[in-house]
């Protein structure tokens, strides 16, 4: 009878031990879970934007639409109703949309002007953030979570929310159509509103630029952008989550450390050829 009591007393502990496991384990999917989907959904969309960025050697406009987007979305937010999520959405889509229509007439009237224009458009979005925050209460997070945004808290819904949208861009981008003229502009506007909510400006440009860098002189950029984007992706998370440490910053890190590593890789191996 006592070792029927022990080995009940042994199952009892089992059971405790397996369900604590597996409520951590729900835990940490349900926080690591929506961020993984959002980090795969940007990847994938941001990859052959970056590519085309590079090849019109426009390098700042998605920091700078980026930055745009993340004023229309402050000034949505301080002046509008915070608890419509569509609003915020609206107001910064037309900041971006109105950068990217700015940004497009400078390309065709004085393109060699286009980059210097570009930074400063950046450096007065981001200054005029600050003023409108500097009275405010909590501006100082503010002006963190756009920059290096909250991965790792934001919710599936949040995602579901924006994966319409990123779908819709890559059906349009993939499509046998002309994105030469402001198409790319307005598709471009929309990804980097959805990406600015969901994983901040840092972020952004670091998925956009360092992917396509690995993606030069290759024979499938897209796959090569594709693969270098999930892998900081997954490194990033990763490591922000075994270390507590801010996903945005993180990710900008690992997505350095791995285009530096492709692109040694590569060298190495073309050297031996």
């Amino acid at each position: 009878m006592k070792k029927v009591k022990i080995y009940l007393h042994y199952l009892i502990v089992q059971l405790k031990f397996y369900k604590m496991h597996y409520m951590i384990s729900s835990e940490i999917l349900s926080i690591i879970g929506p961020a993984l989907l959002a980090g795969l959904i940007i990847t994938i969309t941001h990859a052959p934007l970056g590519i085309e960025v590079l090849k019109r050697g426009i390098i700042f406009i998605d920091l700078a639409v980026a930055q745009i987007a993340g004023l229309g979305l402050l000034v949505s937010n301080l002046y509008f109703n915070k608890d419509l999520p569509w609003l915020s959405q609206i107001t910064a889509l037309l900041f971006a949309l109105m950068a990217a229509f700015f940004f497009k007439i400078i390309e065709s009237k004085i393109k060699s002007q286009q980059e210097a224009i570009i930074g400063v458009s950046f450096v007065l979005a981001a200054s005029i953030s600050i003023l409108l925050l500097a009275d405010h209460p909590t501006g100082g997070e503010e002006i963190r979570h756009l920059l290096s945004g909250q991965m790792l808290f934001i919710s599936w819904n949040d995602v579901l929310i924006h994966l319409p949208i990123y779908l819709l861009i890559l059906v349009l981008w993939f499509l046998p159509i002309n994105l030469n003229g402001i198409g790319f502009y307005v598709l471009f506007s929309l990804a980097i509103t959805s990406s600015v909510q969901l994983v901040g400006v840092y972020v952004v440009f670091a998925s956009l630029i360092l992917p396509a860098l690995t993606a030069l002189n290759t024979n499938n950029p897209y796959k090569a952008a594709w693969l270098s984007g999930l892998i900081s992706v997954l490194l990033g998370i990763i490591l922000s989550v075994i270390f507590d440490l801010p996903a945005g910053p993180i990710l900008v890190v690992t997505y350095v450390f791995v285009t530096i590593l492709i692109v040694l890789i590569r060298k190495l191996n073309n050297s031996r050829i």
